[in-house]
């Protein structure tokens, strides 16, 4: 059994200021895709670079303090590719993937289109590029696990206000209509394989209280490829795991 946790810490060294390391020895998690770590290695000491028992591999934006993935893995990859060979994203640090014997994994940070138009577009742009990328990548390596912040939430029960939020980035008729996409072209939602419940979320706002009150968007994903999907043994989010404005999502693989 190898569990495989996606988590967007929003700053590996705030999360690490709040417990962050201590949490991943107790989890204990076989794989961590990391999302936002907002560092670039040579600026970490060993408490973060060489945590006991795992190999760990960065991936950071050109801007400091800015986006960048990490996967913090015990078992050593056979190769890790760094970037999606797209420069106009690799410079932000949004794609690393590791290849294991049976499946390969990637941490995405999806860029998010809150800040205005001019992201949104660059979101859209990233999204059609990613699912080409996606497509030609699952031909060479068809066990394919995507794990990471989409920054998109699929349905009306992945949001806590679909109505008023129908106009929101990250809600829009055509985000949720790429998730389907991808789902179509040969992926599946883990958590919405084990669990078609309301109110589960893996992000909530820093404003008004919306983590204890649970107003919260379900926007990070481990999708898995359909040729591994019934190797999917289990999925859930961990809520109660509190170093950023997203808690980690956790899937097990039974190989």
């Amino acid at each position: 059994m190898i569990s495989i946790l996606s988590y967007n810490v929003n700053g590996i060294r705030a999360a690490e200021r709040k417990g962050f390391f201590n949490w991943l020895a107790e989890e204990s998690p076989d794989i961590l895709c990391i999302q936002e770590t907002k560092a670039q290695k040579e600026q970490l000491d060993e408490t973060f670079t060489a945590p006991e028992g795992y190999h760990t591999f960065w991936y950071s934006a050109e801007k400091k303090g800015y986006s960048s993935v990490a996967i913090f893995s015990k078992l050593k990859p056979n190769h890790v590719e760094y970037g999606c060979g797209i420069p106009v994203y690799d410079k932000e640090g949004r794609i690393l993937r590791a290849d294991y014997d049976k499946f390969s994994i990637i941490s995405a940070y999806f860029p998010s289109g809150t800040s205005g138009d001019i992201r949104q577009k660059f979101k859209e742009a990233f999204l059609d590029d990613m699912f080409d990328y996606i497509s030609d990548l699952k031909k060479e390596i068809p066990n394919l696990i995507i794990s990471g912040d989409y920054n998109i939430c699929h349905r009306p029960i992945d949001i806590h206000d679909p109505v008023r939020n129908k106009k929101s980035s990250g809600f829009l008729p055509q985000e949720r209509q790429w998730i389907s996409k991808l789902i179509d072209s040969g992926f599946v939602d883990t958590f919405r394989k084990f669990n078609q419940d309301p109110d589960h979320y893996s992000w909530w706002s820093y404003r008004a209280g919306a983590r204890a009150k649970n107003k919260g968007w379900r926007i990070d994903y481990q999708m898995v490829a359909k040729s591994i999907a019934e190797n999917c043994v289990g999925a859930e989010i961990l809520p109660e795991v509190i170093h950023s404005d997203h808690c980690p999502i956790k899937i097990l693989m039974d190989f």
